[in-house]
């Protein structure tokens, strides 16, 4: 390990489930990881978790990312530590599946509510913490990577099918425009070397659904992941892509 290069990452929304086992995964692979959750409890827990049970040590950051000075914050503390980013992972999200997402019926504000973090959280985020990956990108070519955590819902080639899971107004238009995003992200970074990527775990049970049966574990959604979040220059031209465990999935 101690041949391979350590990288800085960044996981969003990581104090449990898939951003919790990511971290994990990541950590025992001995990258400098910084565990990102909003309620700072909540991350400090999840930091203790991982060192009691698991033996590893990683980086606690307060990060609220509907919040630009959380985001500022954040970066202004990697940037001091570590002077760059290599891997960011835009992995928080909500879902409101407890509120009305019918397209003929949605409340406008459960539209807005899932945005508000889904995608113009992230794109503040990413765009706050571009010029930490811009600096990693010079310092070790072909090791820097943005990945966002997407879903299967939010590919219109699999919606429009006869194929189509649950149409969630506010939370697949969400995440809908995060792919369009990564598009239009991945074309402006390829020549400087940041591969861009959406990553669809698919159907895993975890808090964001009430743990609902029959899906995925967190453990699977995490190794996913991670196998996106560490690409290099072995991997030129894998940016742009949307992804899952089945292969590359539909935009």
């Amino acid at each position: 390990m101690s041949t391979e290069y350590k990288r800085v990452i960044l996981v969003t929304g990581a104090n449990s489930g898939i951003g919790y086992e990511l971290v994990k995964v990541l950590a025992s692979k001995g990258h400098i990881v910084y565990l990102a959750a909003r309620n700072e409890a909540n991350g400090l827990e999840a930091q203790r978790k991982l060192q009691a049970e698991d033996g590893l040590n990683v980086k606690f950051i307060q990060l609220d990312i509907t919040d630009i000075n959380s985001i500022q914050s954040a970066k202004v503390k990697i940037e001091k530590e570590e002077g760059r980013l290599d891997v960011l992972v835009n992995n928080a999200g909500i879902a409101c599946w407890d509120k009305d997402q019918n397209a003929t019926s949605v409340d406008i504000s459960t539209v807005r509510e899932t945005m508000e973090t889904n995608f113009f959280g992230l794109v503040q985020t990413t765009t706050t913490l571009l010029p930490l990956l811009r600096q990693a990108a010079k310092h070790k070519p072909g090791h820097t990577v943005i990945l966002m955590n997407t879903i299967d819902m939010a590919s219109g080639g699999l919606q429009s099918s006869p194929r189509a899971l649950p149409h969630l107004v506010g939370y697949n238009t969400s995440k809908a425009a995060v792919n369009s995003y990564t598009i239009a992200l991945a074309h402006e970074l390829k020549g400087e070397g940041i591969k861009v990527n959406c990553v669809t775990p698919r159907f895993t049970s975890t808090s964001l659904n009430g743990f609902a049966p029959g899906g995925k574990t967190p453990q699977q959604g995490g190794q996913l992941m991670a196998e996106w979040s560490l690409l290099g220059p072995e991997d030129e031209g894998k940016t742009g892509l949307f992804w899952s465990d089945e292969g590359e999935f539909p935009w």
